[in-house]
């Protein structure tokens, strides 16, 4: 895996992990919210299954009070006449009264006759519950609920179900009634299922948007990666080849500067050369002259190495500095094309590092030689000064100026503009030209960055 296919992965990965967590916590905070609603409406229905219960118990000790007062404790008659008006007090399918001694025998249960007359203290529910034996115990006291499984008549199966019971000490007797909870927890189980199947549903929507919205941002990355590497190539490509063709275009002007100048000069001083030796030897007064011809010859040879040489490299760059090299350059290309040229470099303080002041030179070195070839100009000036530690340089002419100007650089510009430009580019700095029939201002702009460290300044100084 790549640099750039890393740093994707690390940009998509985060991504992916926060939309895991917010995905898990939200669920897990629905799943905690919709437990407590399911919780408080089982707690509800519990509540009112107990109202239900209390009512229906007080219901059944007004309709047997005057009875159970006026008798007395071995009363057989009246208890009679109590357990009738108690098996009759039934209500729906489930609903009825239960009555059992202390001693756990059984004297009224309607909705199963054989458990009369017998006694069920021992009797255990599926869960280990002593029902008969708790409920006395209960109602013994001072009554209150139990909770217990019991056969549903209904359905004859095994269903949890709540009693309230309350004692008659007089008779010894217990006597309640109770509710089936199964209707209770059934509605708390569907609703326990569709909580789950909201969550479930709930998550496959965030995954079918997350998901997708992940993959559509990794396949843009990596197509954006891809377009952007074929460009990068490309432009390598152009760059190198832009590259070549300079350096052929370099040794094409020094050969032709060899063999149109210093190769004529000398080939000039090796004839006034060989004519001044025929002249010694035949004794002829004139030698002199010739040699002094010859001496002129070699002279105009040595300028042209110097000059050929100050424009590969000019050592007063390095050994003076920047201003000092674009004077030089302005007092030559004034000498050798008769434009008038100036330069005001009295605002700059040269604190660049010297691949910098190699940029500007450069620069200013291609923007006269295209003011030479194109411009036609009668006036070339150039400004060096520093902008809050920032080195600035504008070269101006009065010539016809170029059109296609295009981000700052001309659309049809040839390879000495964009090597300017990339030149100002490499130290982040920017190249910006102004072109028109009046004329052409070219400004050259270097950031910060560009300046040597401060303790190399304070040496320097």
């Amino acid at each position: 895996m790549t640099l750039r296919h890393q740093i994707i992965a690390l940009a998509i990965v985060p991504l992916v992990i926060s939309i895991l967590a917010i995905t898990t916590f939200i669920t897990w905070q629905s799943a905690n919210l919709a437990k407590n609603s399911i919780d408080t409406f089982e707690q509800n229905m519990l509540k009112t299954k107990e109202a239900e219960i209390l009512n229906l118990t007080n219901l059944a000790l007004s309709a047997i009070q005057t009875i159970y007062d006026n008798a007395g404790s071995d009363d057989e008659a009246a208890k009679q006449q109590v357990a009738a008006i108690l098996t009759s007090l039934d209500y729906g399918k489930d609903g009825y009264f239960f009555v059992y001694d202390y001693d756990g025998n059984n004297i009224v249960h309607p909705r199963q006759s054989f458990r009369h007359g017998h006694n069920w203290l021992d009797l255990t529910d599926p869960d280990g519950d002593k029902v008969i034996a708790e409920l006395i115990a209960t109602a013994r006291a001072g009554g209150g609920l139990h909770q217990y499984k019991w056969q549903k008549p209904s359905t004859g199966q095994i269903a949890d179900k709540l009693s309230f019971v309350v004692s008659l000490d007089k008779w010894h007797w217990v006597v309640g009634t109770g509710v089936y909870l199964d209707d209770v927890f059934a509605q708390s189980a569907a609703a326990n299922a569709g909580m789950r199947a909201n969550i479930r549903r709930t998550f496959v929507i965030v995954a079918l948007i997350a998901v997708p919205s992940v993959l559509v941002v990794f396949t843009t990355c990596m197509l954006l990666t891809f377009h952007e590497r074929r460009m990068a190539d490309s432009r390598l490509k152009a760059l190198t080849q832009r590259v070549i063709d300079t350096q052929e275009e370099e040794r094409a002007r020094l050969a032709r500067e060899l063999h149109d100048g210093i190769s004529q000069s000398l080939v000039g001083v090796r004839y006034a050369m060989d004519l001044a030796g025929r002249k010694v030897r035949t004794n002829v007064d004139d030698a002199a002259v010739t040699i002094d011809r010859g001496v002129e010859a070699l002279n105009s040879a040595i300028k042209e190495i110097r000059r050929l040489s100050h424009d590969l490299r000019p050592r007063v760059l390095d050994d003076l500095g920047l201003t000092a090299a674009l004077e030089a350059l302005c007092y030559h290309f004034a000498e050798r094309t008769g434009i008038e040229t100036k330069i005001d470099a009295s605002g700059f303080t040269d604190t660049l590092k010297a691949e910098a002041n190699t940029a500007l030179y450069r620069v200013a070195q291609e923007a006269f030689n295209n003011v030479e070839r194109h411009s036609g100009a009668s006036r070339l000036a150039v400004k060096l000064w520093s902008d809050g530690g920032r080195a600035r340089m504008t070269v101006t002419d009065n010539g016809t100026g170029f059109d296609g100007i295009k981000d700052g650089v001309s659309g049809r510009s040839g390879l000495g503009l964009r090597n300017m430009q990339e030149r100002m580019a490499h130290f982040r700095g920017l190249l910006l030209i102004n072109s028109s029939e009046t004329g052409t201002t070219l400004t050259a702009m270097m950031p910060k960055s560009a300046n040597r460290p401060a303790d190399q300044q304070a040496e320097a100084a």
